[in-house]
């Protein structure tokens, strides 16, 4: 652990796993003994302005928050990641989730923004008793402008609950195409949307308010209660 920070303190955990740990912790005054595990996009880091938002407002809600970085950005501060490094984010989000088991005793939930959820949906098919729900922010269904691509081979055999937040005006996949490809999964679901937000989901006219939103409906979605 390092020096403290307002938007939560650096977290750094290498101690029993085979890829490190890294990223901020937010720790509530009254913790519920629940976890999120929130981590980011192609593009952007743990540290992007949806993730930190969004890491306040749960903590705000008794949920310990781990916002990380995915094994390809702790090794390269710019740029999409590498074609195959899949496997290896997916085994950073396996280390993330151990970590925070042997800190929490609660539900733990898993979360991502656009590649980051795609890698925690394709891990949590895999391994359906990892985490309690799924938060996915953004899925990006398919590439901009073809539509044919989609990226949903996993889908099918999806068992743990998931909600998927997703803006209206979102190039990686319609509001309509994202329904009709929740379909395939067997486990509950539902899908948020976001009015007048594209594919980083933040705009002008949400920003104030974005984060209250997803806590609110992400909390009746694991809970069946009220923020």
């Amino acid at each position: 652990m390092a020096v403290g920070m307002n938007n939560g303190r650096e977290f750094i955990d290498v101690s029993q796993n085979a890829i490190p740990v890294r990223g901020f912790l937010h720790q509530p005054a009254r913790p519920s003994g629940d976890c999120l595990i929130l981590t980011h996009g192609a593009g952007t880091n743990c540290d992007s302005p949806l993730l930190v938002a969004l890491a306040v407002a749960f903590c705000d809600s008794g949920l310990t928050v781990l916002r990380c970085d995915l094994p390809f950005r702790q090794v390269r501060a710019h740029g999409p990641p590498q074609r195959g490094s899949a496997d290896r984010d997916q085994q950073g989000l396996r280390a993330a989730i151990a970590s925070m088991r042997r800190q929490i005793a609660g539900r733990l939930f898993l979360g991502g923004h656009s590649y980051g959820g795609r890698q925690a949906s394709m891990l949590a098919a895999s391994e359906p008793d990892l985490v309690d729900r799924l938060l996915l922010l953004s899925y990006p269904l398919h590439p901009p402008q073809r539509s044919g691509e989609l990226r949903t081979g996993h889908f099918s055999t999806l068992q743990i609950p998931a909600m998927f937040v997703h803006g209206a005006r979102d190039g990686f996949g319609s509001l309509d195409e994202m329904a009709a490809a929740l379909k395939l999964i067997p486990a509950r679901t539902e899908l948020l949307r976001i009015a007048g937000a594209g594919h980083e989901l933040v705009s002008k006219r949400n920003r104030d308010d974005i984060s209250k939103t997803v806590v609110k409906a992400f909390r009746l979605f694991a809970y069946d209660v009220a923020a």
